[in-house]
């Protein structure tokens, strides 16, 4: 199961990252890659020359996520990774892979995977994440200020550019949830609770809906 969200983060914050990510230097991008994932990944990150301002848009995109009621709903966040501000220029992809089991010197566990597409997809030709389901392959491209969630345990790719300029945050999160099926149970089962309260807040059957909701969340928590 996959979910996108369309503007997670405000054009003005959005158009601040990018302005800021175009003054600071970028390097290789197989530093931060995986043995495996290293061979097949061709792109650049954000370097580490000017700290300062690195860190400041990494706190941003992660603030927007935390304060995203629709990404808190389906990833159940425990962790979230400090992002990685990744570039793709004409000739550059990331081959086929299945990101690491765990990421911040496996302190965190990678159950979701997150792309925050950062600059609108008319600005560069290619550049689709690729994510490979029970389903088939499903290609994604969003507009600027959009996120694509999804399992890190699929396959997936970002196909080469061949034009412009692919700008993105990514990070990881490591959910309250682990088991996938239990999440998405979870996720519906938290919209559908949602539309009682708002329609019938004082119903016997709100209250009940809640009650279970409540005992699920604390049977499955940390499993």
């Amino acid at each position: 199961m996959l979910e996108t969200i369309p503007e997670l983060i405000s054009e003005a914050v959005r158009k601040d990252l990018v302005e800021a990510i175009q003054n600071l230097d970028f390097e290789d991008g197989r530093k931060t890659a995986g043995k495996r994932a290293a061979r097949v990944k061709k792109n650049e990150q954000l370097g580490s020359v000017d700290r300062e301002a690195k860190a400041d848009i990494q706190n941003k995109v992660i603030k927007s996520l935390k304060s995203n009621g629709r990404f808190q709903r389906f990833a159940m966040p425990n962790k979230v990774a400090t992002p990685l501000i990744s570039r793709y220029r004409p000739g550059m992809e990331y081959g086929l892979h299945v990101d690491n089991a765990t990421m911040v010197d496996s302190t965190l566990r990678t159950d979701l995977s997150v792309t925050l597409f950062l600059n609108e997809p008319d600005q560069y030709e290619g550049g689709e994440l690729e994510i490979f389901s029970g389903y088939g392959p499903v290609k994604i491209k969003l507009p600027a200020g959009s996120v694509v969630v999804y399992p890190s345990s699929t396959l997936h790719r970002v196909l080469p550019v061949t034009k412009g300029e692919r700008l993105a945050a990514v990070t990881w999160v490591e959910s309250q949830i682990r088991d996938l099926a239990r999440r998405e149970i979870l996720y519906d089962f938290g919209l559908a609770r949602s539309k009682l309260e708002k329609d019938a807040p004082n119903s016997e059957e709100t209250d009940r809906a809640n009650r279970a909701y409540t005992n699920l969340l604390r049977m499955w928590t940390g499993t």
